[in-house]
């Protein structure tokens, strides 16, 4: 069967199990249609590497897409690094692009040139006048597939917030187009550079752990003000949870996990089941706060209030997800590895066991090890980073991409890791739909998941060190 036909055929059985692959009222003229190119994985113009790599650029010029409460601190974190110049900022609500173009601005630098004066798709205008680099997007999630997919027909580089899109057709038009245009098209997951994760990461690199078997992870946190008043622009949050049942947000705990696991790199997620509490936490709420009359408390919401998933790998392990932004809780990833040698966990406290080392039968501080297996690009950004969204991570997920770029180097995840990761979010939905079944992973490597090379340690230079 041909790679398109593989495609065509999963998207198929998707719906007619009775699939919803995106979200109703969000898809954008000529999005879905699927982009007809054909091919393997995305090929490296620099023989060996194995993994895509584009030109060294000396500076990399910036067009935004969405400067809202995290674009906006993209901007200031990209103001902070060498060899970036933003020029040019899109965005429909004109306080958000005042108040980032006067960011650029007060840094001593060119007002970048303002767009979205014309509506939603004035980002098209900003990519076709602008001599850009790299578009990064931060707009509500229905957007990030069709600003990313203007770039890379108009051969720019693209990243954008998570996720990656809203269906499984946009995920495979990404991966296509990317490899079609030969330009960087990722997911920036920012807690893949959370320094807990990637310490983790090192310790597992260094064998501490032993075969990995099992993992957990997750989004769980209470969102249940944010999504139900005006904090997110036309309260685009909430309408997903309206009409969507899944884990709608798996991307700050796969990610890392997928990491650990080798996925796409000799590992592959293989397939998943999905099941979702009733749903219950929006409309209580909003019933105490609101009011009980309120439209609010009255609309039926489509999405449990807690999702948990199951996933195996090609590699035998086993992962936990959960999902949960609509329950009264303290914030969390449930972020754990186990391996045959012991195993880390970073919630509800930061701990580790170590089979013949840490006590027996009793936890250790995870810090007791920061000292030896810190990863390097915290040794090295720690002063830099401090201050930045997240603790710190944000400045060091978007460090990484510019440094990326300009040596002309791998990125730590591709367009294959971000639509993997994304479709947990489809995956889990058809889990649901079909009574908890189990459902199969797509390929978006189409079989390079054998072969790509693992990620390695690297150091605050970009030079890999383990």
């Amino acid at each position: 069967m041909s790679v398109d036909a593989d495609r065509r055929e999963f998207l198929k059985a998707a719906a007619l199990a009775g699939v919803g692959l995106g979200l109703a009222g969000c898809q954008t003229s000529g999005i879905g249609a699927g982009s007809g190119v054909s091919g393997g994985a995305i090929r490296s113009p620099y023989p060996g590497t194995g993994l895509f790599v584009a030109p060294p650029l000396e500076r990399v010029r910036i067009g935004f897409v969405g400067v809202g409460n995290q674009g906006s601190s993209h901007v200031r974190n990209f103001l902070g690094i060498d060899g970036v110049d933003v020029v040019a900022i899109c965005d429909v609500t004109p306080a958000n692009l005042t108040r980032s173009q006067k960011a650029v601005v007060d840094a001593g630098l060119p007002r970048p040139t303002g767009y979205g004066d014309r509506g939603a798709r004035d980002f098209e205008r900003m990519i076709g006048e602008e001599r850009l680099d790299l578009v990064f997007t931060a707009t509500p999630w229905e957007w990030h597939a069709p600003v990313m997919l203007a770039a890379l027909r108009a051969g720019v580089h693209a990243a954008t917030e998570v996720p990656m899109a809203v269906n499984l057709e946009q995920c495979w038009e990404l991966v296509e187009t990317a490899e079609q245009a030969k330009r960087h098209c990722l997911m920036m997951e920012n807690c893949c550079y959370d320094r807990p994760e990637m310490m983790i990461f090192n310790m597992m690199r260094q064998g501490l752990f032993g075969e990995l078997l099992h993992a957990e992870c997750g989004y769980l946190h209470d969102l249940r003000r944010l999504k139900l008043t005006d904090f997110y622009y036309d309260r685009w949050r909430v309408k997903h949870s309206i009409v969507r049942n899944g884990d709608l947000y798996p991307t700050h705990g796969i990610g890392p996990v997928a990491q650990w696991l080798d996925i796409n790199r000799g590992n592959q997620f293989d397939h998943l089941v999905s099941m979702a509490t009733k749903s219950r936490g929006l409309n209580l709420w909003a019933e105490r706060e609101i009011g009980r009359d309120s439209p609010e408390a009255r609309q039926a919401y489509a999405l449990g209030d807690v999702v948990t998933t199951l996933i195996r790998t090609k590699a035998g392990q086993t992962i936990v997800i959960t999902h949960d932004t609509d329950s009264p809780r303290p914030y969390s990833r449930n972020t754990l590895l186990q391996g045959t040698k012991g195993l880390a966990q970073k919630y509800p406290v930061q701990r580790v066991y170590i089979e013949g080392t840490s006590p027996n039968d009793r936890w250790e501080d995870l810090a007791t090890y920061r000292e030896r297996y810190d990863h390097p690009l915290w040794k090295g950004l720690d002063e830099r980073a401090a201050g930045a969204g997240h603790g710190g991570m944000d400045y060091i997920e978007d460090y990484r991409l510019i440094q990326c770029l300009r040596q002309g180097a791998p990125m730590d995840f591709d367009v294959y890791d971000g639509a993997a990761w994304t479709a947990v979010i489809m995956m889990s939905e058809a889990s649901i739909a079909q009574r908890s079944r189990s459902v199969d992973f797509p390929d978006f490597t189409r079989g390079a998941w054998k072969t790509r090379p693992p990620l390695g340690i690297i150091n605050v230079e970009g030079a890999r060190v383990g």
